[in-house]
């Protein structure tokens, strides 16, 4: 608060950093012997710089500022002195938090992905430029002779190494300028303008040097020993070589220690989703969400084949993109605009990945997620989660998708996100559509019980992948001849029994044992044994219930020694994930997720809770829209 009729109210002064129109506060403080507090963004804060991209956390400091060497800081404080720093719980989240960074690619700014752009070949020095007079390089013990002096230190400690000059993120005009320029390059030594994720740059360097810039905190945590010229916080904990002495500093740290103070105990994160206060954990997972809506696709990029009911919600996904139709005309403005083109995968021709291949355009697939609404894209409810995918698209098995490759590397982690994340599915008994009912099935005999969930049998993933079985009717005859003493229960698909897609079995009732209609999958699948499948969802969610699934079909979720296979498999599944593991790729690692109220990026987690508030629901002139679609039948 500043406000001068209320100073008999006031106890401290709040200033932002070090900025000069920060002086009056310190000055009123000083006067009137009040309390200072700063505040400054925490290092995690956005995917872009600047005022439009508010940070998702921040240091509130009552004793200085992290910054400022010349006085101790609350920071500086915890890092010499706080007993929690050996606490084993507290180093395993922060161990844990460090692992998830560096594999998403998370810093401070988040710009670019992880191998979103070419590296030099490794083995070079990495010597980190700043912006030029940031409070940080003037506070920090360092001037533009530091930055001088570093770079001969780099190249007559390397010889014969390359020297790599990374620009800072906000370095792109004369009035944002950095201390290194193209003038300091020579025969071996390079300026890398590009925004490179700084996980990727690490990971090729030899040696890294800085001065004050929080990369040479990223280095510690990439298991670099950092050169540093400045007096950063992290600088004199005995994790880095340092040419200026901090002798307040008196504690040894381990990397997970510093950051357990830097980004657990210090700062102060928000969701924007709750409006509250929240971990370091779950800031994580919402700066992640961000970052790859961010990294998805370039803003106005090409889409195609894209119903223009779905538009005001594709544009949040897409990044703004430009509709072109047909798609071959799409093709032709990505390429003039040197732009990706984003097409709805169920609608793409044939030949379409082999023009776009030629004409050197990346094609970007598109489909609605697995948690994706509560209500069917056939009644026009807007998906609150779809997959991007440049590789394959997950319902076709005739080549590799994104999906695949996210299901073989999570075999390599633990995956606890993903098992929490199945558990508060199951536990709201939430599906793909999130369609209530209450049939109950009739009192059970002594016979297994089969759910055969009904498919739309011209949609993409029965034209992709089935194999010999194509059609409800065919399922049900193969499931009573694979189980021919069991009960089987069939329940067809809702947009089927709506009239609106193809499907209908007119001898169900000769097929199966039970037809059911209106019951909930969470409800039906506590009260059977098994499901057959030939490629539904509804097989991954039994899955993820913990039942046996018999497929007849090659789903995403069929190959990797989970499923009864009843056909061959893509060769290329050799993994073996855990039930968790698979959950986590599919519904952690795969889609994009748009809050329905924020309209905002958000994780998976968000959508669970939005969905069990029974929020998000049918936009209003979609709901007037749908009831016109089914008056005429269209």
């Amino acid at each position: 608060i500043y406000a001068p009729l209320a100073w008999g109210y006031v106890d401290a002064i709040g200033v932002w950093g070090r900025k000069p129109s920060g002086k009056r506060g310190q000055l009123a403080a000083m006067r009137r012997k009040l309390a200072l507090v700063t505040i400054e963004d925490a290092f995690l804060r956005s995917v872009e710089p600047g005022r439009k991209a508010p940070p998702l956390g921040i240091m509130v400091d009552a004793i200085g500022v992290h910054f400022d060497a010349a006085q101790p800081s609350t920071l500086e404080n915890c890092l010499n002195t706080d007993p929690r720093l050996d606490d084993p719980q507290l180093l395993s989240r922060a161990t844990h938090a460090v692992r998830f960074m560096q594999r998403v690619g998370l810093s401070k700014y988040n710009r670019a992905a992880r191998g979103a752009f070419a590296l030099p070949k490794p083995g070079y020095v990495l010597v980190i430029d700043q912006s030029h007079n940031d409070a940080s390089v003037q506070f920090g013990g360092a001037d533009e002779h530091t930055f001088r002096q570093m770079l001969a230190a780099a190249r007559a400690e390397h010889p014969a190494c390359q020297i790599v000059l990374r620009s800072h993120p906000v370095v792109n005009n004369a009035r944002n300028r950095g201390y290194f320029s193209n003038q300091d390059c020579d025969e071996r030594t390079i300026l890398w303008p590009h925004p490179s994720n700084p996980w990727d740059l690490l990971e090729g360097a030899k040696a890294v040097y800085c001065v004050t810039s929080q990369l040479g905190f990223e280095a510690i945590l990439a298991g670099h020993r950092p050169q540093v010229f400045g007096k950063p916080f992290f600088a004199g904990w005995g994790l880095s070589d340092d040419r200026q002495a901090m002798p307040r500093r008196q504690r040894q740290l381990s990397a997970a220690q510093l950051f357990a103070g830097a980004m657990i105990l210090a700062p102060v994160w928000h969701d924007p989703f709750t409006k509250s206060l929240c971990s370091l954990e779950r800031a994580l997972h919402i700066l992640e969400a961000r970052a790859r809506a961010h990294w998805a696709l370039p803003k106005r990029s090409i889409a195609t084949k894209m119903r223009r009911w779905k538009r005001r919600s594709l544009n949040g996904f897409l990044n703004t993109p430009i509709y072109r139709d047909p798609p071959d005309m799409a093709l032709a403005n990505a390429m003039r605009e040197k732009k990706p083109l984003a097409i709805w995968a169920s609608q793409m021709p044939p030949s379409l990945a082999r023009m776009a291949n030629n004409a050197g355009v990346r094609l970007v697939r598109v489909e609605d997620g697995f948690l994706r609404s509560i209500g069917l894209g056939a009644r026009l409810v807007p998906a609150q989660s779809l997959v991007l995918d440049d590789l394959g698209i997950y319902f076709d098995p005739a080549s590799p998708s994104r999906l695949e490759q996210m299901i073989t590397d999570a075999t390599t982690r633990p995956c606890a996100r993903g098992a929490a994340l199945r558990q508060s599915i199951l536990a709201a008994k939430l599906s793909k559509y999130n369609l209530g009912g209450d049939d109950a099935l009739p009192a059970r005999d002594e016979r297994m019980r089969i759910l055969v969930p009904g498919q739309v049998e011209d949609d993409a993933s029965i034209r992709c992948g089935a194999v010999d079985i194509r059609t409800n009717a065919a399922l049900l005859q193969a499931t009573r001849n694979a189980f021919p003493e069991a009960c089987i229960i069939y329940k067809p698909h809702p947009d089927v029994l709506a009239g609106l897609r193809k499907g209908a079995v007119p001898n169900a009732a000769a097929l199966a044992d039970i037809i059911v209609e209106n019951a909930a999958p969470a409800t039906l699948f506590a009260q059977v044994d098994r499901v057959a499948t030939i490629t539904s969802l509804m097989g991954f969610e039994a899955l993820l219930a913990g039942l046996p699934v018999t497929c007849f079909g090659q789903p995403f979720y069929a190959g990797w020694g989970l499923t009864d296979d009843h056909v061959d498999m893509p060769a290329r599944r050799t993994a073996r994930p855990t039930v968790d593991q698979l959950a986590e790729a599919a519904l952690v690692d795969y889609p994009l997720y748009r809050d329905p109220i924020t309209r905002q990026p958000c994780p998976p987690e968000v959508l669970v809770e939005r969905m069990i508030a029974g929020q998000g629901r049918q936009p209003i002139y979609l709901r007037a829209l749908s009831k016109l679609q089914r008056l005429l039948h269209i």
